[in-house]
């Protein structure tokens, strides 16, 4: 069973992803949210494995609950699904911790096998995300500072590798014989000297530590 939170203010928004999520998991319980605080109170008293965000609402920013699963829920997969598709809400979102970025616009099959990847660790990002992600990276970089180690240990150095590569909390514990809040702590640290909010920024110090 997949448990899902869905969070959009618009009835027929809420309306398409129970759809989609339905069409992509044969077996799914999607909790319903349309504010920030009534998405609080779900996350408070359940656990999710996946959850999709708008980032428009009536109380606040959707990043508010992105923010609140990277504190309580670091294993819930946290994807976007607004009609924003322009940098500033596209970093916010990364920073914050969102795990990818869809636009409502597309065909529902097709939001539905981007939802599937995630089990994969495969980011589900909608193609002009992915460009407009390719195209800040490939900005010249000769101002840029380079990317350290920040003294991380070599434990978290293998912590960090493998969180890159879209790997679970508990499946890491489990490659590196250490227990998941053991392998939770380290990511903690990571983040902490690194001073980064998610695995797309994790992923981006890896590649220029040569980890992955």
């Amino acid at each position: 069973m997949v448990d899902i939170l869905l969070v959009d203010d618009l009835p027929e928004a809420l309306a398409m992803l129970q759809e989609v999520t339905r069409a992509a998991f044969p077996e799914v319980r999607c909790a319903l949210a349309t504010n920030v605080s009534q998405a609080k109170r779900l996350l408070d008293g359940r656990q999710f494995r996946i959850a999709l965000i708008d980032l428009g609402l009536p109380d606040g920013d959707g990043l508010e609950i992105i923010q609140h699963i990277q504190q309580y829920q670091p294993e819930c997969a946290t994807v976007v699904a607004t009609i924003f598709d322009d940098d500033e809400h596209l970093f916010k979102a990364l920073q914050a911790g969102a795990q990818g970025y869809l636009l409502k616009d597309h065909p529902h099959d097709w939001l539905g096998q981007q939802l599937q990847k995630i089990f994969d660790g495969q980011p589900p990002l909608s193609p002009a995300i992915a460009r407009r992600l390719l195209r800040y990276f490939q900005r010249p970089t000769s101002t840029a500072e380079p990317t350290t180690d920040a003294d991380l240990t070599a434990r978290e150095r293998a912590v960090l590798g493998l969180l890159a590569q879209g790997i679970r909390i508990v499946d890491i514990g489990n490659e590196l014989s250490i227990s998941r809040h053991t392998a939770g702590d380290h990511v903690k640290n990571i983040y902490r000297k690194l001073k980064i909010n998610s695995r797309a920024e994790a992923a981006l110090h890896a590649k220029g530590l040569g980890l992955i």
